[in-house]
């Protein structure tokens, strides 16, 4: 049961923004969404009305077994399409009626054949499960289905169905139904209790966007002295782009003179889009700093150009210096703090303590 009610969470999990990916490619404006979810919502209730509203009714008769097997299909099935459809396209509603509703109806079917335990058991159950799967969240599932029965006997059943309902989840997507829609705004989300800053901090706010670019078709001759002289600056790492301002790879000081040293006059003749590095390792906008660090120490690089996934163009670099000053903005944001309650203690003689008269008195 609760590899079956992990599968469904994923799936549920999966057709609720599939959904909403399908909306994004209506070719009409996102004020018709909501429109477009109602009406799929209607015809749900028209196929069968026990799938519209709460449905703690449904629920409840989920879970005396008192519904017919068209009906539990029906719940399963059209609840699912309409549930998905109606948040996909951005109408308000929750998660938490609807899924109790549909793991109820999982439940009455998985009764069909497996052993008797009496009316409720397995649709209880499957419900914890399918909550535990979905919201990433077992142990409130746990109680939440105990705070339905007060059967203490149905502890351990719960506790098996919901864990690996959520082990399944946590194995097959990235991220819960409820976390998924922050991430798809640009935040990153994570589940330690005590939150590496690397964590939580993305490159584009750390990264640097006032760099030094070379073009690609320009000659090295034409550069030559401007990159000798760019040796002792603070930037060692100089991105190559084309006319489009996508990346075509990047160079040092040292691999120019380098060449030189190889080559001689002749190298001065290749452009700079030739001479660039084949193999370059980026950084991507959106990527947490942890993943930056662990590939900086993966490649033994210590500063990565940061392009856009979709078009390649440079936005910026990333070096070691800007995770570490990354890393320890907490540390000054705590040493920031200012005292709230401004505190005086007044003297017998008039005076304010750690303050001259003539303050106290433009006070």
């Amino acid at each position: 049961m609760g590899l079956l009610a992990g599968a469904l969470s994923a799936l549920l999990t999966l057709s609720v923004y599939a959904a909403e990916d399908a909306f994004q490619e209506l070719p009409i404006h996102w004020m018709w969404w909501p429109a477009i979810g109602g009406l799929a919502i209607g015809l749900g209730g028209l196929i069968l009305p026990q799938a519209l509203g709460v449905g703690y009714d449904t629920i409840g008769a989920l879970l005396q077994g008192s519904v017919t097997t068209k009906v539990i299909l029906g719940v399963l099935l059209v609840k699912w399409f309409i549930w998905a459809v109606s948040l996909g396209s951005g109408t308000s509603g929750g998660v938490l009626a609807p899924l109790l509703m549909m793991g109820g109806a999982l439940g009455d079917l998985e009764a069909m054949f497996l052993p008797d335990e009496g009316a409720g058991f397995w649709p209880l159950i499957s419900m914890g499960a399918i909550l535990g799967g979905t919201m990433r969240s077992p142990f409130t599932s746990i109680v939440f289905a105990f705070e339905l029965t007060h059967d203490t006997n149905v502890f351990l059943p719960l506790l098996v169905g919901s864990v690996i309902a959520h082990v399944f989840t946590v194995l097959t997507l990235k991220r819960s139904i409820l976390t998924e829609k922050v991430a798809r705004r640009g935040y990153h989300l994570s589940r330690e209790y005590a939150v590496d800053p690397l964590e939580i901090l993305l490159v584009r706010e750390v990264m640097r966007t006032n760099i030094v670019v070379l073009p690609a078709t320009g000659a090295l001759r034409e550069f030559q002295h401007s990159l000798c002289a760019h040796r002792s600056q603070s930037q060692q790492l100089l991105p190559v782009i084309n006319g489009e301002g996508r990346l075509v790879g990047v160079l040092t000081p040292g691999d120019i003179l380098e060449r030189i040293g190889q080559e001689g006059e002749a190298a001065l003749r290749w452009t700079l889009g030739e001479l660039v590095r084949q193999e370059t390792v980026k950084a991507f906008p959106n990527q947490p700093l942890r993943v930056v660090v662990y590939r900086m120490a993966e490649k033994g690089i210590t500063r990565m150009p940061v392009v856009e996934p979709s078009s390649g163009r440079l936005l910026g670099l990333v070096s070691l210096t800007d995770l570490l000053k990354a890393r320890t903005r907490p540390l000054e944001e705590e040493r920031r703090r200012k005292q709230v309650l401004s505190l005086r203690f007044f003297l017998p003689r008039g005076e304010v303590k750690g303050e001259s008269r003539t303050a106290a008195a433009r006070r």
